[in-house]
Order: C-alpha cells, then structure tokens, then sequence
C-alpha cells in the first residue's frame, strides 16, 4: 500500500504544479490582472515551496514519511477550496503561499518513498522516473478536468472539484501501515552538513536550470498556445482559444509521462544518468527556439509534445543518481535541499517571463530558457563525474 501512496502523493504534485496554469486563462480576467502579475503568483507559490521544502524534507527523515504525506493531502485540498472562492488578487496570495506547504509535503513523500519501495531500492534513477509518470498524470489530468468543467459548470465549483480529488488520497495515506521507516536520530545539524557534499551543491544547480525549465512550461503554455491559435485563427472564439491552450498542457503532461516511463524501463540510467539529461537539455534547447517562431495550432502541439518527452527524465534521474551516491537515512534532507535550491529558479524565470511578455508575447518570451538549457547540459556532465 505504500507504493500507491507514494503514487498518489506525485499525482498530488502534478496538480499543484499544473494548477495555477491551467486555470490562468479564467483566472486573470477573473482577478483583473495581466502577465505580470500573474507571474507573480507563481513567483509567490515556488518561493513558499522553495521554504516549505526544506522543512518537509528534514521532518520526513526526522518523524516518517506518514504524517508528511497526510498534511500534504489534507493542506492542498484546503488550499484549493480556497482558491476557488478567491475574487480579488489579494484573495488568492496567501493559498498561493499556503499551496507551497501541502505540495511539498506531497513532493517529499512520493519522491522520497519512492526510490526505497520501488525495484526493490536498488535503481534510484529508474524508480524516481516510474513513480513520476503518475506526477506527469497530475500534470495531464488537471487541465483536460478543469477545460471540461469550465464548459459546464461556474470556476467556483470546477476549481472545487480538484480539492475534492486532491483530498480523498487522505484516507488511504492514514489508513497504510507499511511505511518505510524513518531515521528517528536524525539531527536538523546533519541535514546543514550536507551543504558541504559537492554532488548535493551540483545537483541543486542541475535542479535550479531544470525546474526553470518546467515551471516556466506548466504556467505559460496555455497562454501561449492562446497566443499561437489566436494568431493562426483570427476569427476563433475565446473559449475556443482558452481550450486550445489548456489542451496543449495535457500533451506537454502525456508527454512527459512516456518518456519517464520509457526511461524507467532502462536498467542502467542510474550510471548514466548525467548522460541522458545532458542530451535531453540538447533537444529541449532546439524546441524552444522553434517555439519561438511557431506560426500554427500544429506546430505548437507537435513542439509541446517534443518538450515533454525530453524534459521528462531530467528531474527524476537527477533525483536517483544524487540519492545513488548517499545512504537512505538522509534522503529526505539530501531531496528537501536540491530541490529548494531549484525551486529557486522557478520563482525567478516564469516571473521574469511574464515581466518580458508584458511589452511582447509570452511566445517570443520563451527565449529566455535557452540560457538555462545551455548551463544544465554542463552541470549534468559535471554530476556524472562526482
């Protein structure tokens, strides 16, 4: 039963990292902002994930992974039920913040568990991308569900309907005995000493350009694919418009489902991990720019597509080949600080999208990824030899 909580607790992640870009396109007429603005409720939400990490991490490997990923259901669901009643910018900041807390718990949980309950914890790499595939799940349902609600019901009780999906994986989290068990001598002292480990530091970097990455493609894709549509399309309506773009997310999230269960099938991707995300930042950086010039509905899928196939062994292999080379006992701190050092990337680059995007289009915005596709092929490299 673990293995299905630590599935549901990524699934739980997907819709959180998907929520706010799958209802921008409702959200920003609803709260009278435009992309600035926007961008900075995502800014708001990765810097409360950025904070929340490293304290889930740390608490997991102190008290078990059972608490964590019960507040994770539990905080999350409150949150969006919140959320949905929001009316006013000032209404939706603090469960933006909020939010930050329950997906961490649920991020911490499901990638930490993970790589101990699957393949018998003996290929980190392999196990992180699998238990990814239902993150990729989240990612993919959470639009395709809010597109179809918004056709038929008020944002209120689409939004609504999400919480209620995030909450019912509590019961099972509460009621599942077989957790892996926890380091109780564990020290906060031994989490700020990890610091010092070079593969952590390195890993952390890898995370910051991928995360970036990601983040950047959850928030603006719809609106992008808004723009693309509208363009191609002058006489399209806006639901029409808002659909398109919502639907170019669930492929992104497809996507990235297949390749990460594709990469879980390869028995040596923990060895050669740093390989496969350097050539995967390869690819990602030659879609980008032809996102860029993208003229056509087509295209603008086909390239979404391509994004999330590649993408997607990038965040889980980093995961397993840093987790390869440390004990269990410190996974928990190992992941809480990589992954909110990368956060921090995903507070900057989607802000600074939407800043850029303000006096041009979030299309030709998507330049500004190239730079951290370059630095994360080096870093991966650099990885790989530590």
């Amino acid at each position: 039963m673990e293995k299905l909580v630590a599935l549901l607790c990524v699934f739980g992640l997907g819709m959180c990292f998907s929520l706010l870009g799958s209802i921008s396109v409702k959200l920003m007429p609803r709260l009278k902002i435009d992309q600035g603005k926007f961008g900075s409720l995502i800014s708001a939400f990765m810097f409360s994930c950025l904070v929340a990490s490293l304290i889930a991490g740390v608490v997991a490997d102190k008290v078990g992974y059972k608490p964590v990923a019960i507040f994770g259901f539990i905080a999350t669901a409150g949150c969006i039920f919140v959320f949905a009643r929001g009316k006013t910018y000032g209404s939706v900041v603090l469960p933006c913040l909020l939010l930050g807390f329950g997906a961490m718990a649920l991020n911490t949980a499901g990638n930490v568990m993970g790589p101990q309950v699957l393949f018998d914890g003996t290929n980190q790499a392999a196990a992180s991308n699998l238990i990814n595939v239902f993150f990729g799940l989240g990612l993919f349902l959470t639009p395709l569900l809010v597109s179809f609600l918004f056709q038929k019901t008020t944002y209120e009780k689409a939004v609504s309907a999400l919480a209620v999906i995030v909450l019912v994986p509590a019961a099972l989290a509460i009621f599942c005995t077989t957790y892996p068990v926890s380091q109780a001598g564990f020290v906060f002292g031994d989490a700020v000493a990890l610091l010092a480990k070079p593969a952590v530091l390195v890993a952390a970097l890898v995370l910051f350009c991928y995360i970036s990455l990601e983040s950047s493609f959850c928030n603006w894709l719809p609106a992008f694919g808004k723009e693309v549509i509208s363009k191609a399309k002058p006489d399209v309506t806006a639901d029409a418009a808002d659909a398109s773009g919502q639907r170019l997310l669930s492929l992104f999230a497809v996507a990235m489902m297949v390749g990460r269960l594709v990469a879980s099938q390869i028995p040596a991707i923990t060895e050669y991990g740093s390989w496969f995300i350097a050539g995967a930042a390869v690819v990602a950086a030659v879609v980008i720019m032809a996102m860029t010039v993208s003229k056509s509905t087509l295209q603008a899928q086909v390239l979404a597509i391509l994004a999330g196939l590649f993408f997607a062994p990038c965040f889980p292999t980093t995961i397993g080949v840093t987790f390869a080379k440390f004990s269990p006992e410190v996974y928990g701190s190992v992941f809480g600080i990589v992954f909110a050092i990368g956060l921090a990337g995903a507070v900057i680059v989607p802000k600074a999208i939407g800043n850029l995007a303000k006096g041009s289009s979030i299309q030709k915005s998507l330049k500004l990824l190239i730079p951290a596709c370059v630095l994360l092929i080096v870093l991966a490299l650099v990885l790989g030899k530590i």
